[in-house]
């Protein structure tokens, strides 16, 4: 397969996501939490920064302003850092609409913006694990009318969002422990997986792509994951023992590419020899053939020094070409 050597960043997130072969291999994170120690500057990283920013009590004009001024420091980071695909946090419209406004902008076409775009059922909190088992077995009818009613309103979120510039949608919902997935594989069957289908097949229609996130050992679920038909899965746990190499061989198969699976453990709190053997061993088993995405097995969360992340990064930009 033909490569091409003068990819834009979108071009090459989109070849990675459509199994095709890029001029390097695309990095990104569903979350960039330290911008600060990076680079000195406040970004809106995670959903409670964008609840913070719409709870400020701002003006119409004062939003704006604060808006742009958050998307002048998203490109300067991304742009440094060298990503394919810039994440918006939270899944506030206004807020996301904004950013992708200022970000194309700034940028242009040459990036692939992504978003929060789920609408199915993940594990409950602690809390309310029993009654969501309750409920299923109780009145199932119920929990079916309440996941038609996610996945919809997800639905009409991501096109109005697609419509605002956001190609890309990340759906975020954890379905894994590191044992296995929080329902049998039969009760996943049924009361998640016909609307994960639904909701990926309504991004596909509307020119969308879809990365399906969960942590967690995913193989009891897998090939429901990739009936699904996904661009991507990420992040191919490493602390749940998933092996990339394995998921590899599988998924593309079955022309879905993969994203991840550097152990985020690691780049927290491993050594710079241990952050390098993961991430040699994620591009080893994801680079070959294309559909391959470089990523972290979560993201890069508060508590990582920019230190180590950067020994994770320097893996990459030795590795990267194709």
């Amino acid at each position: 397969m033909s490569v091409n050597n003068k990819m834009t960043h979108r071009e090459r997130a989109i070849a990675a996501l459509e199994c095709r072969v890029p001029d390097m291999i695309p990095h990104y994170e569903l979350a960039y939490h330290i911008s600060q120690l990076s680079h000195g500057k406040k970004m809106l990283a995670h959903g409670g920064d964008v609840k913070r920013f719409i709870n400020a009590g701002y003006s119409d004009a004062e939003m704006e302003y604060k808006l742009e001024e958050y998307a002048n420091v998203m490109a300067e980071v991304f742009t440094d850092l060298e990503w394919s695909i810039i994440p918006i946090p939270g899944t506030n419209e206004r807020v996301a609409a904004g950013l992708s406004k200022y970000l194309h902008k700034i940028l242009g076409d040459s990036v692939l913006l992504c978003m929060n775009g789920d609408g199915t059922f993940a594990i409950p909190g602690g809390d309310k694990m029993y009654d969501f088992v309750y409920r299923i077995a109780d009145d199932p009818d119920e929990v079916h009318e309440e996941a038609k009613t996610k996945m919809q309103k997800a639905i009409e979120r991501n096109k109005r969002m697609h419509d605002a510039g956001i190609e890309c949608f990340q759906l975020c919902s954890d379905y894994c422990y590191n044992s296995g997935p929080f329902l049998s594989p039969a009760m996943f069957s049924e009361f998640i997986t016909p609307y994960l289908a639904q909701l990926i097949d309504e991004i596909r229609k509307m020119g969308g792509y879809a990365i399906k996130h969960t942590d967690g050992n995913i193989m009891p679920i897998l090939d429901q994951l990739m009936d699904c038909r996904p661009h991507a899965i990420h992040s191919i746990d490493p602390m749940a023992g998933v092996d990339i190499a394995k998921v590899k061989k599988l998924t593309y198969e079955k022309g879905i590419a993969i994203c991840g699976n550097v152990d985020c453990s690691k780049i927290q709190t491993g050594t710079d020899d241990e952050i390098r053997e993961s991430a040699l061993y994620a591009i080893e088993c994801g680079k070959p053939d294309g559909g391959y995405i470089y990523c972290s097995s979560n993201c890069v969360f508060s508590g990582v020094t920019f230190e180590k992340y950067k020994v994770y990064h320097d893996v990459w930009k030795q590795h990267r070409e194709y």
